[in-house]
Parts: C-alpha cells; sequence; structure tokens
C-alpha cells in the first residue's frame, strides 16, 4: 500500500491554483511498503509575493480599523454618560437652588465643574479617536485598491 502527502509551508485553505511552479516527487522505501512524499514548490514570482503583500496589508488593515472602530464606539460612550451625568447634576443643582446652604451650593458648584472637565476630555477623546478612525478607513481603501490592482 502507498499514501501520497502533500507537504505545504502554507496555511490550508490559502492555496490557490497555479501558484505552485514545479512538483518534486519522493519514496521512502520501508519494507515492503512505500511512502510517496509529494512536496510542491511555491511559485515565487513578483506578481505571486506582491499578491501575498497586498493581501496582507488588506488583513492588517481590516484589523486596524475594527480596534479603531472599537475604540471609538467605546469612546463615544464613555462621552455620552459623562454629558448625561452632567446634566443630571445641574437639573439636581437647579432643582435644589434656594434649599441650599452656601457651602452646599459651592460643593454642587464644584462637582459640576469637575464634571464640565470630564465632559471635556471625553470629547477630546473622541475626536482623537475619530481622526485614527477615519486615518484606518482611508487606508482600508488604499489597502483595497491596492489587493485589486495586484490580482
Amino acid at each position: 500500500s502507498s499514501e501520497s502527502v502533500l507537504l505545504s509551508s502554507r496555511k490550508p485553505g490559502v492555496k490557490k491554483l497555479g501558484e505552485w511552479k514545479d512538483t518534486v516527487h519522493m519514496s521512502v522505501g520501508r519494507g515492503l511498503s512505500a511512502i510517496h512524499i509529494t512536496k510542491q514548490v511555491e511559485n515565487l514570482s513578483h506578481e505571486s509575493l506582491i499578491r501575498r503583500a497586498a493581501s496582507v496589508v488588506t488583513d492588517s488593515s481590516s484589523t486596524f480599523l475594527s480596534q479603531t472602530t472599537l475604540a471609538l464606539i467605546d469612546a463615544l460612550t464613555d462621552y455620552s454618560k459623562a454629558v448625561h451625568t452632567r446634566i443630571a447634576i445641574q437639573r439636581r443643582y437647579l432643582a435644589s437652588l434656594r434649599k441650599l446652604t452656601p457651602a452646599e451650593e459651592d460643593s454642587f458648584l464644584e462637582v459640576i465643574n469637575g464634571q464640565r472637565a470630564e465632559v471635556s476630555d471625553r470629547l477630546a477623546e473622541c475626536k482623537r479617536f475619530e481622526s485614527t478612525w477615519i486615518n484606518a478607513v482611508n487606508l482600508c481603501k488604499i489597502a483595497a485598491e491596492a489587493a485589486h490592482t495586484s490580482g
């Protein structure tokens, strides 16, 4: 009995037709049975290497876009929470304005100012992640064009 074994340094499912330059056959004998090992050598043409590089760039830019999207969503969520917290604090302050002692009023204003700073920080974070997200979108477009051009 004999078996053919295909050896490849590539991941399964990545191989495309026509990417193999030539085939090398080997037989390893052991007793009455022989195992035939078939090793296929990849085509390392410039076109093939460019296609692979374009594929890597496309995968990497997609990962970059996914991560920046998640970061932007988290930043927007944090900003929204900070705004809602500020609104709630200001409503409580306005509802109890004539009932507060001067010390309580100062305390409320201190909390409101701290929350105003928090909202400002969260907005700056959103703008920073939005800028990175826009760059990631543009990078994905360029990577897709490179992949399309390379075949």
